[in-house]
């Protein structure tokens, strides 16, 4: 079942993006949003979604340049994320250094762009649906996001990911 912030009457980001979603990409939605349910926070934000992601698609993993040792160290801030560092951002809405995305119940501004982003991205490259690393790479997009500021705090080379991400664009499976 899909997440029901995820409707076509949510608003103009949102607006027919949950049927542009794989099934592994709408799991990965849903993890999300528990996982913001169970952090008590008000929206789902790009960590959330990056969180979920790594933690649940395993093609988003060949993207970082550290490989496996990289993912985890990734991973662990996450999870310093969620018990601790990331308090600093409890009661704070996530913007989007792109200007959309307002307007989607329950999702940060920046959130719903890097989704509207990930289908943009799989439109791009000629599929029907997104994919995870549609996301992984929307999320690298803005700089100034939550996902992004994890990203650099785990010693990942985020311009190195994005090269990696668009070289595997027109790679990556369509459905």
């Amino acid at each position: 079942m899909r997440s029901p912030t995820l409707s076509a009457s949510a608003g103009p980001a949102g607006a027919g993006f949950e049927n542009r979603l794989s099934e592994r990409l709408t799991a990965v939605v849903t993890g999300a949003r528990r996982r913001a349910v169970r952090d008590a926070d008000q929206q789902l934000d790009t960590a959330h979604l990056l969180h979920t992601l790594v933690e649940n698609d395993p093609r988003v993993w060949g993207a970082f340049a550290g490989g496996p040792p990289q993912v985890a160290r990734l991973l662990g801030y996450l999870v310093q994320r969620t018990i601790g560092y990331g308090l600093r951002w409890s009661g704070t809405v996530e913007t989007s250094a792109n200007g959309a995305g307002d307007g989607l119940p329950g999702w940060s501004p920046a959130a719903a762009s890097a989704m509207a982003a990930a289908v943009r991205r799989a439109a791009a490259r000629g599929a029907l649906l997104a994919e995870g690393p549609d996301l992984l790479a929307a999320l690298t997009y803005d700089r100034e996001c939550r996902a992004a500021e994890v990203l650099r705090r785990a010693g990942v080379d985020v311009d190195l990911l994005v090269t990696a991400l668009d070289g595997e664009r027109c790679q990556l499976p369509t459905g």
